[in-house]
């Protein structure tokens, strides 16, 4: 569908979406900022989630070519991983049809909490990369995160970004690494799940358009910034945004 907003509720969206953008393009958490803002417009809600996907994708693609460019990312790993969070993805969005997503909010504030958790008291964590390559086991498991978190992606979405980078730091690299790796396959989960709702005729593109050339504007200065700060800007974002991240789920779970 297209309908256009009018003039003041598009440039509502356009500073959103940079600001959501700009964090998300590092650490994710943008739909923190950038659902609300359609919700408020008055879309119906699984308008919104498809709409803010097609205009996530827009700044997920931008910082994921960027990343490609530094030679922060790991092209060799993320080829296979790809297309796996791809497929979850796609999956994830047929299931958000059929099943309500609120059931896995306990689950997704315990697993923040967790990731949180880890990252204050390892205060050295992400430094130094000390990723030397993949054992078969190690591409297993990161097969299956890739698959699962595409998944859960499509189908519910807060905190994915903040998940696949704690996964990649888990597997040894660096902030920066993992931050572009994350994104990586954040945009496999985005443009997967924005070329289904497509399909199904469920997104506004009237209202995504101004988010989405707002979220690239975004997307360009918050992966400049963390590519040029290193891991002194990231981790403090990424316990910050994944602090967020769960006072949001909290509120939603017991307050809404």
């Amino acid at each position: 569908m297209f309908e256009m907003p009018d003039l003041a509720t598009a440039v509502f969206l356009a500073v959103m979406g940079f600001v959501a953008s700009f964090i998300d393009s590092v650490v994710g958490g943008g739909g923190l900022i950038s659902t609300p803002a359609l919700l408020w417009t008055g879309l119906p809600p699984i308008t919104t989630l498809a709409t803010n996907k097609v205009a996530a994708t827009m700044g997920s693609l931008t910082s994921f070519v960027q990343f490609v460019r530094s030679g922060k990312m790991d092209t060799e790993l993320i080829k296979k991983l790809f297309p796996i969070s791809f497929i979850g993805s796609v999956l994830g969005v047929f299931a958000v049809r059929m099943v309500p997503a609120d059931f896995l909010k306990p689950l997704v504030i315990v697993m923040l909490i967790g990731v949180a958790l880890y990252s204050i008291f390892k205060k050295d964590w992400g430094k130094v990369s000390t990723y030397h390559g993949m054992t078969n086991r190690m591409f297993v498991l990161s097969c299956v995160t890739a698959f699962v978190f595409g998944f859960y992606d499509g189908f519910f979405g807060p905190g994915t970004g903040s998940f696949l980078l704690f996964a990649f730091l888990m597997i040894g690299f660096d902030f920066i690494g993992a931050a572009a790796n994350g994104r990586a396959l954040n945009f496999a989960s985005n443009i997967a799940a924005f070329i289904t709702f497509t399909a199904l005729g469920l997104a506004n593109y009237g209202y995504a358009i101004p988010m989405g050339i707002a979220m690239i504007a975004g997307a360009v200065c918050g992966t400049k910034m963390a590519l040029t700060k290193g891991a002194a800007y990231v981790r403090p974002l990424f316990i910050g945004v994944t602090s967020i991240l769960i006072g949001k789920q909290l509120w939603d779970l017991f307050f809404k």
